[in-house]
């Protein structure tokens, strides 16, 4: 077994050194755990903002659709009024020409 003295006036062995690089390595693959995690809330968020973002437009698009719906409608009953009233004139003026006869 190799002993080295530490800089700090310890006597440092193998042994010593070997629980530092497992200690160093646990640390590192907590981090690493940690950065992992951290990425995945990040790209959680982003999926969860993307999916909001879509659904705003398709609220959006419904709620154009309905709109346009209701001007189409309105629009068809103004032609549909209009359409009647030459109706009636037309008939009005063929009751009053089979009258004149």
């Amino acid at each position: 077994m190799a002993a080295a003295l530490g800089s700090d006036g310890s006597v440092e062995t193998e042994e010593t050194e070997t629980a530092a690089m497992a200690s160093f390595k646990k640390s590192f693959e907590s981090l690493k755990g940690t950065s992992q995690s951290a990425g995945t809330g990040v790209t959680d968020a982003a999926v969860k903002a993307a999916q909001e973002a879509v659904q705003q437009v398709a609220d959006s698009s419904k709620e154009t659709v309905g709109i346009a719906a209701q001007e189409v409608n309105k629009e068809t009953q103004a032609a549909i009024g209009q359409a009647s009233d030459k109706a009636i004139d037309t008939i009005k003026e063929l009751g009053g020409k089979l009258d004149t006869k």
